[in-house]
């Protein structure tokens, strides 16, 4: 009679400690479910892992214990029908602690898988926005280097532009004191319409080759 009592004292306190871990376990499935961020970061999968060990280790020694009562049930005429009952309902709630357990750590283990994804998903967002900043930012770079490279080659066709101004200003000075000295000689007019022909022709050879090699500087800045 006392191991009868012994162990039935023993059989409730393990089962409201089982329902009081079990109602901790379940709350901890719906809270995984709304979890943001990395799970082991902020403890839940710690809490998850001691949880269902506490569990395991309870639902254990509830089995051991119905065993120990199912040896002392064997000789029933020791013990009272209600004893007998409380024997029964002892092994009854073991196995709906059992079965209860088993589906609350499905529905942990979905609410964890369904985490992870969505932390996985969240990290892939956050690296894709990364490497788009950096490439618009070094596409930025790039377009700033190449304006500055136009800005040099403008500049330099602008400075060869004046230079090329200058120097026909000074040919056109040295031109008129030419045919002011040759306007006093006689017969040379046929020489000069020879030069004045040579200088053109030079001249529009200069142009197209200073255009193709703007035109080339551009089309290499800009691919």
């Amino acid at each position: 009679m006392s191991d009868y009592e012994q162990l039935h004292r023993q059989c409730r306190t393990l089962e409201n400690l089982f329902d009081t871990k079990l109602t901790s376990y379940s709350q901890l499935s719906a809270s995984l479910s709304r979890a943001h961020g990395d799970l082991e970061a902020n403890g839940s999968g710690e809490r998850w892992r001691d949880l269902e060990a506490e569990l395991d280790d309870l639902l254990e020694k509830q089995e051991e214990t119905n065993e120990r009562l199912a040896t002392i049930s064997n000789t029933p005429e020791l013990l009272s029908q209600s004893m007998l009952r409380a024997i029964q309902r002892h092994r009854e709630v073991f196995q709906d602690n059992a079965r209860e357990l088993k589906r609350t750590k499905a529905s942990v283990k979905s609410a964890l898988d369904q985490a992870n994804l969505l932390n996985g998903v969240r990290n892939d967002i956050d690296a894709y926005k990364s490497s788009t900043a950096d490439a618009l930012l070094a596409e930025r770079g790039r377009i700033e280097s190449s304006h500055r490279m136009t800005d040099d080659v403008l500049d330099q066709a602008y400075e060869t532009r004046s230079e090329f101004a200058r120097q026909r200003a000074s040919l056109a000075g040295i031109n008129n004191r030419m045919m002011d000295v040759l306007s006093t000689m006689p017969g040379i007019n046929n020489v000069i319409g020879l030069i004045k022909s040579r200088r053109r022709r030079d001249h529009i050879i200069l142009g197209v080759i200073i255009g193709v090699c703007i035109v080339i500087i551009l089309t290499y800045v800009w691919s």
